[in-house]
């Protein structure tokens, strides 16, 4: 793959382990597909909020109850138009100048690219990791920059936070990782010298049955909490 500063052809996006799709804008290339200028595929799925956290101020539904558990339905399979649009959404965020200085390895569970991921994990991430139906790696592409390169590694944050809503608005979890060997990333997809691979993220069903394992349900049955407004905001609005 040749890399690029943003422009305005349409893109492709790569998702290696799977060689077909149904969506119209198929290029006949195995693992490609097209993006196109009109929305195909209207997803309405609404996610079953069943995890309720307190905030200071009322927010959107789908933000408040959003969190990243690491218990994932090991038998859930994510349909590949539903991984697409995931990254789909993080193509679409916003970025300094326009330059979208971002490329990404989206790839499902089952594949050899997947146990690829997996390997490359450092620490607990490797555990439980295995379980997730996809894994996406978030990398950033300096050079598309130009002058903002100031800014890259926040505008990738941002494509990472539009994926991880797209996760719920779709009724799946998403957890991000920064616990892994960026040159084993680099090696297992041939990443250009340019090309720095900065996270990556789980998708998935959250599964809290005995079928996790205690430590991981441990873990994710913890309280989630945040700074209180009043400490975070600087002067009042």
């Amino acid at each position: 793959m040749r890399w690029r500063r943003a422009g305005r052809r349409k893109s492709v996006t790569p998702v290696p382990g799977n060689s077909k799709s149904s969506t119209p804008g198929n290029t006949g290339t195995p693992g490609v597909v097209k993006a196109s200028t009109t929305l195909e595929r209207n997803v309405v799925t609404t996610p079953t909020l069943t995890v309720s956290h307190p905030v200071d101020v009322a927010i959107s539904p789908l933000l408040a109850a959003r969190w990243s558990p690491r218990g994932f339905d090991a038998d859930h399979q994510i349909d590949r138009d539903d991984l697409l649009s995931i990254v789909e959404a993080a193509r679409w965020a916003p970025s300094a100048g326009n330059t979208q200085p971002w490329a990404f390895v989206a790839v499902r569970r089952g594949t050899t690219e997947f146990d690829s991921i997996v390997e490359s994990l450092t620490g607990f991430n490797r555990a439980w990791t295995p379980r997730a139906s996809a894994l996406i790696v978030f990398a950033v592409v300096p050079e598309r920059a130009g002058k903002m390169t100031a800014w890259v590694d926040y505008d990738l944050g941002q494509a990472a936070a539009y994926a991880t809503m797209q996760a719920e608005h779709l009724g799946l979890r998403a957890h991000q990782m920064g616990g892994f060997d960026p040159e084993a990333i680099r090696d297992a997809f041939e990443l250009p010298a340019g090309v720095i691979a900065k996270t990556v993220m789980a998708i998935g069903k959250h599964d809290s049955s005995e079928d996790v394992a205690p430590e991981i349900r441990r873990r994710d049955a913890g309280e989630r909490d945040r700074l209180p407004l009043t400490e975070l905001l600087i002067r009042p609005a």
